[in-house]
């Protein structure tokens, strides 16, 4: 009898062990299928005619943020919003991406428009800095600003940020300022493997993952170059 009971219990641990097993590499696909998003948004807004502005100055920013669907409260559980990613310009070539949460019922949808593409130029220092704490909100302690779109473009906007927003083809229709962005522990985690703080990923630089090259890091790097 206990030569039975230690039978299932081993084969109990190992159904265990196998589970979690999948649920972390189930996680590790999750948050490479955001990488991947972000990448083919980043496509999108640098072939638009409209965004000549956006490709002469992105280059000027400190990194990017990069969000492949924000959608209206209804369209995911918890209310408006969604994920985005990080990337840095390091010392010795690019850092992240950093996982991000973005939302609340901050998020203003003009009417007709349920889900956007969001492009985020992290212009400044303090804007960087912002981003590496446990919580932030758009427009708080660092300002924001509309990009700039068409060929009748004017100066630079004076912001830590500089936000384009696209759905169905239309840039603007969405209102960030006020929406919350917050780190995603579990997303990072997966990702790399172990805990990772966006310390750790964008300033330090200590975490890698060799996916992030293709389908993003060098999308942003040939963006930088042009």
């Amino acid at each position: 009898m206990k030569r039975f009971l230690l039978v299932g219990c081993l084969s109990g641990l190992v159904l265990a062990a196998l589970s979690l097993s999948a649920k972390a590499a189930t996680s590790q696909d999750e948050a490479q299928a955001e990488v991947t998003a972000a990448g083919k948004t980043l496509d999108n807004f640098v072939a638009d005619p409209e965004m000549g502005w956006f490709r002469k100055h992105a280059k000027e920013a400190k990194g990017l943020i990069l969000c492949s669907k924000i959608a209206k409260a209804g369209f995911i559980i918890g209310g408006s919003g969604g994920r985005c990613v990080l990337v840095v310009k390091g010392e010795k070539g690019w850092n992240g991406p950093a996982f991000y949460a973005m939302g609340t019922g901050s998020i203003g949808f003009q009417a007709g428009i349920s889900v956007a593409e969001v492009v985020i130029l992290v212009k400044s220092q303090k804007s960087l800095d912002s981003l590496m704490s446990g919580s932030f909100k758009m427009g708080g302690d660092a300002s924001i600003a509309v990009g700039p779109v068409g060929a009748g473009t004017g100066a630079t906007p004076n912001a830590d940020f500089i936000v384009y927003t696209r759905a169905k083809g239309v840039y603007g229709g969405l209102n960030l300022s006020g929406a919350g962005l917050n780190p995603s522990e579990d997303y990072n985690a997966a990702y790399y493997g172990k805990e990772a703080s966006p310390i750790d990923i964008i300033v330090k630089g200590a975490v890698h993952n060799p996916q992030a090259e293709p389908t993003l890091l060098s999308k942003v790097a040939k963006l930088y170059g042009m």
